[in-house]
């Protein structure tokens, strides 16, 4: 690629920051004139350059290998699958970490909210959910919105459906990612199903008016209705796009009923 492909690269990604040419100058040691340079291709940035850049515009890993490629460089990020030998140690952690959370739900998905793993708490979730929707591979998104889903067992769905469309939309904002918008696009345009009034009501508190300290998921299982509040995870200062765009997500009890009943299900 020439040098204007990642001038415009940068353009787009100080602009899509909201950062002035003379902001990022600051905060990368440089100057608003050489900023203007190579971002109109009159200047070649170098591997250092753009690297800095990249991290002053908090631009996702990878990202910042197609930034590398297109000044003329190596991409700097492995993308190791998963499933490759060399992430044995990060598979076993990951699975000690969510087995340690039962009986309470926990799981692990990528960037598009494809499932990589989950504990025997979603596994509870997702009884009774239809095959097709549990072939793989599995998707968070599309598991909790799908009318067929875990949808018609939220009783503040709305709520919920609001708070998961708006984590996508944030996301997007800050990544480029054709599937994670084709994947928006599909779980938004889902039908909500029809609830009582009741299920929208005192979403806000859990079971016998507990207080919660952030929105819960109220959903029901076996004519329990069980609160979480949710808590995601990423990996600190990441060297892999796959591990970059590994996210943990646990759900924590937001009542001593919920508490009492996924206990009592036993091991």
């Amino acid at each position: 690629m020439t040098t204007a492909s990642v001038g415009a690269l940068l353009r787009s990604w100080r602009e899509r920051r909201g950062v002035s040419q003379l902001e990022l100058a600051g905060r990368a040691d440089s100057s608003s004139r050489h900023i203007s340079f190579v971002e109109t291709g009159r200047s070649r940035p170098s591997e250092e350059m753009v690297l800095r850049l990249a991290e002053h515009l908090d631009v996702p890993v990878r990202d910042r290998n197609a930034l590398l490629v297109a000044a003329g460089y190596a991409p700097r990020y492995a993308h190791t699958p998963l499933d490759a030998p060399a992430m044995g140690a990060l598979r076993e952690g990951i699975e000690r970490l969510l087995t340690g959370y039962e009986p309470y739900p926990a799981l692990v998905v990528d960037g598009t909210y494809t499932v990589v793993a989950a504990n025997r708490g979603i596994a509870m979730l997702l009884d009774g959910i239809p095959e097709e929707l549990l072939a793989p591979p599995l998707n968070a998104m599309r598991l909790t919105l799908h009318p067929r889903g875990l949808a018609p067992r939220i009783r503040n769905l709305r709520q919920w459906r609001g708070h998961l469309l708006e984590q996508m939309e944030r996301q997007m904002a800050l990544v480029r990612s054709e599937p994670l918008r084709t994947l928006y696009e599909e779980v938004a345009a889902y039908p909500v199903p029809p609830r009582e009034e009741e299920g929208e009501a005192g979403a806000e508190a859990g079971a016998e008016g507990y207080p919660c300290v952030a929105l819960p998921l109220r959903i029901e299982h076996e004519g329990q209705l069980l609160s979480f509040v949710s808590s995601v995870s990423t990996f600190n200062t990441p060297l892999d796009v796959t591990v970059a765009e590994l996210a943990i997500e646990t759900f924590l009890p937001a009542d001593p009923a919920t508490v009492k009943y996924l206990r009592s299900l036993g091991p």
